[in-house]
């Protein structure tokens, strides 16, 4: 990559306040949670979180036409040869792509999946709107993963699907919304096994127990996810932990005030109060020091095989690539060596009888 078009230092710093307010302004909830992160891993974060945001606004205003998809990809192709744009949040992800050197075809399906939001594209069932929730959130928990540092394919297929149950989150909490801009994100196969005409009720959306069982039904998905995705968790740097879990619960959460509201997204936008995001972040702390080993196994979601195969690709052909990485490396690798070793073989006090596993 050419770095002479790179940010200096100090504008490197400006650029990084521009993407934070950015985040601030756009998601209050992954703002709450990104501030766990060690420095180096939150100003990633921000600087992923601004190109995709900025990308998105590009869309929703501009429309899907030929010249705004173009210009986009025109965009991501300056970025990957380190001559981006004089944008912000493009010379902020330049950084990030030459740093932690994120395969080309993930920011790519987040493009696509802003072109299928542009053209207003419905979904026929739960598998398609996996598709979808893969290309626009579940590639920010891949490359959120590579920044981690992740290399295990299973840990990468649950930070994936973590992106995907946040997005669920926000399609069940934005029903209302989203209808009012012509938009249906819920499977069309579930109208039809309610009875309701999609487009009918378009025309006017509104609140039934019919859309209370289909709202109630993405929320317990999500909720699968949530829970699948903390497997992964044990495979994360210590520091980043905290965050990560706090984002998940801060999220589901949001799922938890629309179940109080009986599953009513049409009248009301559901909000988690700052004090809930606090003892969210409280709670999740010490597991920063030792996080639970869960139980695997799960496959990971059709949608999303694409994008750890894509991850996984660029971490095994791209080793560390100066002292300092290797460093890095290895002192986390001797951490989680000694946590699995402690995990295997608990303490015991002195003279107690220790169980015989032959």
């Amino acid at each position: 990559m050419n770095m002479m078009n790179l940010p200096s230092a100090q504008t490197g710093r400006a650029i990084a306040t521009d993407c934070e307010v950015l985040m601030r302004n756009g998601s209050k909830s992954f703002f709450a949670a990104s501030r766990l992160l060690p420095s180096r891993y939150r100003q990633a974060a921000v600087a992923l979180y601004a190109f995709c945001r900025v990308a998105d606004d590009e869309v929703d205003q501009n429309g899907a036409s030929a010249q705004t998809l173009a210009l986009l990809h025109a965009r991501l192709d300056a970025i990957y040869s380190g001559s981006p744009a004089d944008i912000a949040a493009d010379r902020a992800f330049a950084g990030v792509v030459e740093q932690y050197r994120l395969p080309r075809r993930i920011p790519l399906a987040l493009l696509e999946g802003f072109e299928w939001d542009a053209r207003g594209r419905r979904y026929q069932t739960i598998d398609e709107l996996y598709d979808y929730c893969a290309r626009v959130a579940g590639t920010v928990g891949a490359m959120m993963a590579l920044v981690m540092g992740v290399r295990d394919a299973r840990a990468m297929a649950r930070a994936c699907e973590l992106g995907v149950a946040m997005q669920l989150t926000n399609i069940a909490r934005d029903v209302g919304e989203d209808a009012r801009m012509g938009r249906i994100y819920l499977p069309l196969q579930w109208f039809a096994e309610e009875g309701i005409d999609p487009d009918r009720w378009l025309m006017r959306p509104q609140f039934s127990p019919a859309i209370a069982r289909m709202v109630s039904r993405l929320l317990e998905l999500a909720d699968g996810l949530y829970s699948r995705a903390e497997e992964g968790l044990y495979e994360l740097p210590r520091g980043c932990r905290p965050a990560i879990l706090a984002a998940r619960y801060i999220y589901a959460d949001i799922g938890t005030e629309i179940r109080r509201a009986r599953h009513d997204s049409i009248n009301r936008r559901a909000v988690v109060s700052g004090r809930r995001k606090l003892s969210r972040v409280l709670q999740c702390l010490p597991c920063m020091i030792a996080a639970p080993r869960l139980p695997r196994g799960h496959r990971p979601l059709p949608a999303i095989e694409f994008l750890v195969d894509a991850a996984c690709q660029a971490t095994h052909e791209l080793p560390p690539r100066n002292a300092s990485e290797k460093a890095a490396w290895m002192v986390e690798l001797f951490l989680t060596v000694a946590e699995r070793e402690r995990s295997a073989n608990p303490w015991h006090p002195p003279g107690q009888h220790q169980p015989d596993h032959r």
